[in-house]
């Protein structure tokens, strides 16, 4: 991440548990809803973005090992890639 200050990170830990405290909410409330497999799978993206966050890897580009812009982690926190990287990804 281009700026790793302490209080970006503490932000973006809030919102990446804010958003998975969500999630699991509504995984519980909705039983067999099609909405249901999205938000796991998006659970899965957030705990993987803690999980990264915790080894101190939180914010590094998964496939060019590139910084992420803070601008995009705020409105992606749970972003693996870069944007450049993610264009890529999604033209696969």
């Amino acid at each position: 991440m281009d700026v790793a200050t302490q209080t970006h990170l503490t932000a973006l830990r809030h919102l990446l548990t804010y958003r998975l405290h969500y999630l699991l909410a509504a995984v519980h409330a909705a039983e067999h809803d099609a909405q249901e497999l999205g938000d796991v799978d998006e659970m899965a993206l957030v705990e993987a973005a803690l999980h990264r966050l915790d080894s101190g890897i939180y914010g590094d580009c998964a496939d060019c090992g590139e910084p992420i812009s803070l601008q995009r982690l705020l409105v992606q926190p749970a972003a693996q890639r870069c944007a450049p990287c993610q264009a890529k990804h999604e033209h696969r």
